[in-house]
């Protein structure tokens, strides 16, 4: 048995080695899927716990963060036309120059309207001379009345002094008639008595017919006067008449000059020098950067906790490494759908409910564009902040 029991034995002492070997190995294999499998656990752990945390604070944040990407930057647009029709005589300004509030745009060729306003001017003061002479023809006919008074008076007195005579020269006719009876005075005396008599007597008639006259002038002359003075009123309205046409001339003739509004950058400019333009014909538009504000689509069930007043973060898709500021001013009083052209009618037909949107204005809070780098129609991402 010598070789072949010692080969047997070493055969023997290989093959456990090399088993011992083996469940060495298998230990550290099982001891590295152990460690393995451990560390995956742990990563999934950390991953699902972040996962829930950042859920979490998603949620949260949606819940007081509500946000819409059917908005767009809105604003005042003045659009510039004439009031009087005319050819352009000089263009002063460019597409998308700034202009300030009372600078001159245009200006429209103004010889027609200023003899327009000449003529008027003429008209004006030619029924304000008119006027002049029938306060003086007026004044002139109230001089004569006084005086016709004066004169009228004179009459009276002097009638009353001829009948002062009449009645005196009557007793003596007949104090001469009885003593001619009695024959105590010669008839030559009588003949003279009488004579007088029938002179004081044409004195008096001559003195009531002056009166008459004087009376039938005074009465003339009060009637010239009322008719003169019912005359100014008439030439009055004409003056005003022609003042008005004046007003209407020179006011015309300042709609020559086109001014701007507002401050704000010229745009939509569709007018050259020469051109023949209508009075309201669009010739470009004023669009003022500092009243913007932004008009915001919020769905129907994200307004229930928005208020005027609330919070607004703006994201503008041009510039996206800015934030902007603002506040909710108003919610529109309706849908969208209802001040649409053609509001949906779904009291006929097959009704598909539809998840409706109202607008939202927000204003921009002052400073938050100081460069005025925000154009109307940009878009927009308004979020409004309903809590904490």
């Amino acid at each position: 048995m010598g070789k072949k029991g010692i080969g047997i034995k070493k055969f023997s002492t290989a093959s456990t080695e090399l088993l011992r070997i083996k469940m060495e190995d298998g230990r550290i294999l099982t001891n590295g899927n152990h460690k393995r499998k451990i560390i995956i656990a742990f990563v999934f752990a950390a991953v699902s716990i972040a996962g829930i945390i950042a859920g979490f604070f998603y949620v949260r944040y949606k819940s007081t963060h509500i946000s819409t990407d059917d908005a767009f930057i809105d604003g005042r647009i003045h659009t510039i036309s004439s009031k009087v029709q005319g050819t352009i005589k000089n263009i002063y300004v460019n597409d998308n120059q700034l202009v300030r509030k009372g600078d001159i745009l245009l200006e429209i060729d103004s010889e027609d309207y200023g003899l327009r306003t000449k003529e008027a001017l003429s008209g004006l003061d030619a029924e304000k001379a008119k006027i002049s002479e029938i306060k003086y023809r007026l004044q002139t006919a109230k001089q004569q009345f006084e005086e016709l008074k004066a004169a009228l008076g004179a009459a009276k007195a002097n009638l009353e002094l001829q009948e002062a005579n009449m009645r005196q020269a009557d007793a003596d006719l007949k104090r001469a008639e009885n003593l001619l009876k009695e024959e105590i005075i010669p008839k030559e005396k009588y003949e003279k008595i009488k004579t007088g008599y029938d002179v004081t007597f044409a004195q008096v008639k001559a003195a009531m017919e002056e009166l008459s006259r004087m009376q039938a002038r005074l009465e003339t002359q009060k009637a010239f006067i009322k008719q003169t003075e019912s005359s100014i009123e008439p030439q009055k309205a004409l003056a005003k008449q022609k003042e008005a046409l004046l007003g209407v001339a020179a006011l015309n003739l300042s709609y020559t000059k086109v001014i701007a509004p507002a401050d704000g950058y010229v745009t939509k400019k569709s007018i050259e020098q020469g051109n023949y333009i209508q009075a309201g014909q669009p010739l470009m538009a004023v669009v003022p950067l500092d009243d913007i504000w932004v008009m915001a689509n919020y769905k129907e069930t994200q307004l229930a906790r928005v208020r005027v007043g609330q919070k607004v973060e703006i994201r503008v898709d041009t510039y996206t490494a800015k934030k902007f500021s603002g506040r909710v001013e108003s919610i529109m009083a309706g849908t969208g759908a209802v001040f649409s052209l053609f509001p949906p009618e779904n009291a006929t037909g097959n009704y598909v409910k539809v998840v409706q949107r109202i607008p939202v204005k927000i204003i921009l809070d002052k400073g938050t564009d100081p460069e005025r780098i925000l154009r109307i129609g940009m878009s927009v991402e308004p979020t409004i902040i309903v809590g904490k």
